[in-house]
């Protein structure tokens, strides 16, 4: 057997172990050895300590390396940011020879595949997550100190966190990301690469202040672009249609206007094992920048013109969609990266299946919310158009692919378009639509055929003044399944929100509760209590979630209560300096840090909080030598640009804390703070503080919610309805361990039915109605009465989400509260017991029953050990490889 096969076999065997141990091997053949299979088992002893580059030595070589020979710098001109960049590029090499093994694997075993395609991806700044999950944390720090580097905080805050999402929907698909490659499951990410993300908040004189969010400004070292994979999309034009050479009716769409989709993947690493499964984000670029013409021509400007509106579409999340200019590019974003995805889809099956008649069997593709939904009728256009199946196996291959998750209950978030921009934008996809609606309601059971309002309610066609298409509706029609996200969410699902869809097809729903991943939200966002925990029930607990009853053993245990105290009182401190370093207000950490942090949204009610922030300090002011237990109101989050009510509630909450902080007889008991924009990064540092946990929704409304288990996850009390996923954590935690008040949903629904007179609660309850004048009075907007009047007439004369029906409930929730702190032991077992309790809500048990009841994938060992290397695999691979030789 001549050398040149055997480099070439083990340069394929080999090549993802790191080039210094191919270099070895290609040695030690091209020698021929006499005792080859003894070197080779000495190699792999010699490299035992080495686990693929990730000791003391390597580490240490690697950043300087990295430094010098990508960066072009030396350790006396390079500032913090080149180094973060130097250690970033060194634990990225890490990730690499798993994430290509990864990919690899996947495609050698031809497994089934999970696609989840979500417009928003929240995923937080990527070093310390991924130094957590390869467990070199200690050593990078070991490493830099060696090097005489700066210390690895100082470093990390040179990171920009990715602006891929808002709130809980983008947060979500990370920790589902996460627990995928934690779980080893063969899985991949799709969405759009935002170049300015939503918005970075600024807080002006109360105000919210939209600023562009420059977090591609510097290089993002977790990427890399793949220009090979690159995505034609079109848009606009007309329809022809023609016979194929078997006289068979065909379709061919005439784009007016074409754009490129570039995909850049990010590394999702899961903990401790050596699955890195991909998160493929698309950028549009315009398939001709410059025309040279118009340029000669003296018109600079449109020369370059198509290159801008192309772009446009993946320069900011959520484009305000007042106008139609908004509503139309908020569709050609969905269309873009739906677009995008589905060919990579297509082209990953492909490499090993002969066509897409098996599609269904080797993908699940995940449907997050409405925003992809229109990847139904886009796959149907694909594998109609250009793969020139018939209606029947097309539509049966594309209902048994899409899976569907509904994360919301208000009727504005279930996406309508108008059939006027699908006709001039997606002409195609539009008479693809039509002939779904039309097919699926001749299919409907006889029994409901005269049942008008069933068949309105069911049709993905909206009559009226303005037709318009459901995309829920066509979301729910083109998927196997369909999935609430809260046990109650998804009953209102059923009998409030697709009742008509329920009774048609009862089997088709199911519920499966959000989760978060406990590696970000405790183990990288708590390291104090999550190595208390490990120190004292092991460290199972960090991807089997169950462990963390363990816990309940100690809650009568005086000395580890006083240790969980002072951890959180630590957390309390230290958001306490950042508090003071973002707003300059000094806060107490005796004080109750009350914590409300999420997207501003009148059915969110921060609204509710501020009103009784506002009776708080009346009973001050009214009883200045009154006991009264301190509190910290800290609250954070954004408003949608054109959302007005929501940015005035903003502006109220900072008015409000203006007068309390700066009142003298007041600001020792009370405190108000408003966090500017509220983010993954800041999320890790207020979680863990927080004393109270503010999920006051108006029942029935809120799907689940995510910060309600990363609160309780980190020792937070809740204070809450009956709402989303709280009637969970309250059963979870116990009933004694959390502060329930207000309406539940079906007294709610029976109140509005009856006829809910808000007005009525304003004259009864004096409290609130003092509170209510006081705004009025302008108080607290320097006299200007006008300012808030259109929010408190909006509970006046409509209150939407009955805040003032809940007021009192929740005043004497609070009551309670302020109570049960006064007992320091109590409060904190009852803390302990909420951590203890809440491992239910990790996504890796969600993800479990994803992959179990919905997706039917396994998971998949990806193994680059060395110290795993197999010398009886090579003996094989030689005698085969000799084989294939004799051959020749």
């Amino acid at each position: 057997m001549s050398s040149l096969f055997k480099i070439k076999f083990f340069n394929i065997k080999l090549i993802n172990l790191g080039k210094s141990l191919l270099y070895t091997f290609n040695i030690l053949i091209m020698n021929n050895s006499d005792n080859l299979l003894q070197k080779l088992e000495n190699v792999r002893l010699n490299i035992q300590d080495d686990r693929i580059g990730m000791e003391n030595e390597s580490l240490k070589k690697s950043i300087r390396d990295n430094l010098y020979y990508l960066l072009g710098k030396d350790e006396y001109m390079a500032n913090n940011r080149d180094l973060y960049m130097a250690v970033a590029y060194t634990v990225r090499d890490r990730l690499i020879q798993r994430w290509i093994q990864t990919s690899q694997t996947y495609i050698n075993h031809n497994v089934k595949n999970v696609y989840y395609l979500s417009a928003e991806f929240l995923m937080g700044k990527q070093l310390e997550n991924n130094l957590i999950n390869l467990n070199i944390y200690e050593k990078i720090e070991k490493a830099l100190k060696e090097n005489a580097m700066p210390p690895l905080n100082e470093l990390i805050k040179e990171e920009h966190e990715p602006g891929l999402g808002n709130g809980g929907l983008g947060r979500l698909a990370a920790c589902f990301l996460d627990s995928l490659s934690t779980l080893q499951m063969p899985s991949m990410g799709y969405g759009i690469r935002y170049e300015f993300g939503i918005f970075e908040q600024e807080i002006k004189n109360g105000w919210q202040i939209e600023k562009p969010d420059f977090w591609l400004q510097d290089i993002n070292p977790w990427e890399i672009e793949r220009p090979e994979y690159k995505v034609q999309v079109n848009f606009g034009g007309h329809t022809e249609y023609y016979k194929d050479s078997e006289g068979k009716i065909r379709v061919k769409w005439i784009p007016s206007r074409t754009i490129l989709g570039i995909p850049f993947d990010t590394p999702v690493a899961g903990y401790k094992n050596d699955t890195v499964n991909t998160l493929r984000l698309w950028s549009a670029k315009a398939d001709k920048d410059f025309d040279f013409q118009i340029f000669n021509s003296g018109d600079y400007v449109r020369a370059v013109n198509e290159k801008v509106l192309s772009e446009n579409i993946s320069k900011v999340l959520y484009p305000n969609d007042n106008l139609p200019q908004g509503k139309q590019l908020r569709l050609e974003q969905q269309y873009f990266f739906v677009c995008c995805s589905l060919k990579d889809i297509i082209r990953n099956h492909l490499l090993n299946n002969p066509n897409l008649e098996n599609l269904q069997e080797k993908a699940a593709i995940q449907l997050n919310d409405t925003h992809p939904s229109i990847a139904i009728a886009e796959l149907m256009r694909i594998l109609l158009d250009e793969h020139f199946m018939q209606w029947d196996q097309a539509w049966n291959i594309t209902k048994n692919t899409f899976a569907y998750t509904n994360h919301t209950l208000l009727p504005e978030a279930l996406e309508k378009w108008p059939v006027s921009l699908f006709e001039t934008l997606l002409p195609r996809h539009l008479e693809i639509i039509y002939e779904i609606n039309a097919r699926f309601l001749a299919e409907i059971p006889a029994r409901y055929k005269s049942n008008h309002k069933m068949l309105s309610e069911l049709s993905i066609i909206e009559e009226g003044k303005e037709k318009k298409i459901r995309m829920a509706n066509l979301a729910c029609i083109g998927s196997f399944k369909v999935n609430g996200v809260a046990e109650l969410h998804s009953e209102l699902l059923k009998t409030r929100v697709m009742p008509e869809f329920n009774e048609l097809y009862p089997n088709k729903f199911i519920n499966k509760t959000n989760g978060v991943t406990l590696r970000r939200w405790m183990l990288l966002g708590n390291p104090e209590l999550s190595k208390f925990i490990s120190e004292n029930i092991g460290n199972q607990w960090i991807t089997e979630e169950n462990k963390l009853k363990e816990l309940e053993k100690f809650s009568d245990n005086i000395e580890f209560l006083k240790q969980w105290r002072r951890i959180k009182q630590n957390n309390k401190e230290r958001l306490g300096v950042i508090i003071e370093n973002l707003t300059g207000i000094k806060t107490n950490p005796n004080s109750i840090f009350d914590i409300q942090v999420k997207r501003i949204h009148e059915y969110k009610r921060q609204l509710l909080n501020a009103l009784h922030i506002v009776a708080l300090y009346n009973r001050i002011k009214d009883n200045p030598e009154e006991q009264f237990t301190p509190r910290t109101f800290i609250f954070g989050g954004k408003s949608a640009p054109g959302y007005y009510n929501a940015k005035l509630i903003i502006k109220l909450i900072n008015s409000i804390a203006d007068v309390v902080n700066n009142d003298p007889e007041v600001n020792n008991k009370l405190k108000v703070v408003y966090l500017p924009n509220f983010c993954v990064s800041l999320g890790e540092k207020i979680y863990p503080a927080a004393d109270l946990s503010e999920q006051i929704s108006t029942a029935g409304k809120e799907a689940s919610g995510t910060g309600n288990m990363k609160f309780s996850l980190n020792g937070a009390l809740t204070i809450g309805t009956l709402d989303g996923a709280n009637v969970e954590i309250r059963q979870c935690v116990g009933e004694d361990n959390f502060f329930l008040f207000g309406l539940t949903e079906g007294q709610v629904y029976e109140l509005r039915n009856r006829g809910y007179n808000a007005r009525e609660y304003y004259e009864y309850n004096y409290e609130l109605k003092r509170v209510v004048d006081l705004i009025y009075s302008g108080k607290f907007s320097n006299g200007d009465q006008g300012l808030f009047r259109p929010l408190m007439d909006s509970l006046m004369y409509n209150d939407e989400y009955m805040l003032f029906a809940d007021y009192q409930l929740y005043s004497d929730a609070q009551k309670r509260v302020s109570s049960a702190y006064l007992n320091e032991n109590l409060w904190t077992k009852m803390s302990l017991l909420n951590t203890a309790r809440s491992g239910f809500f990790s996504s890796d048990r969600t993800i479990r029953e994803y992959c179990s009841e919905i997706w039917g994938i396994n998971q998949m060992i990806i193994d680059v050990d060395i110290n795993k290397l197999d010398i009886e695999s090579i003996k094989q691979s030689i005698k085969r490889l000799d084989e294939i030789n004799n051959k020749i």
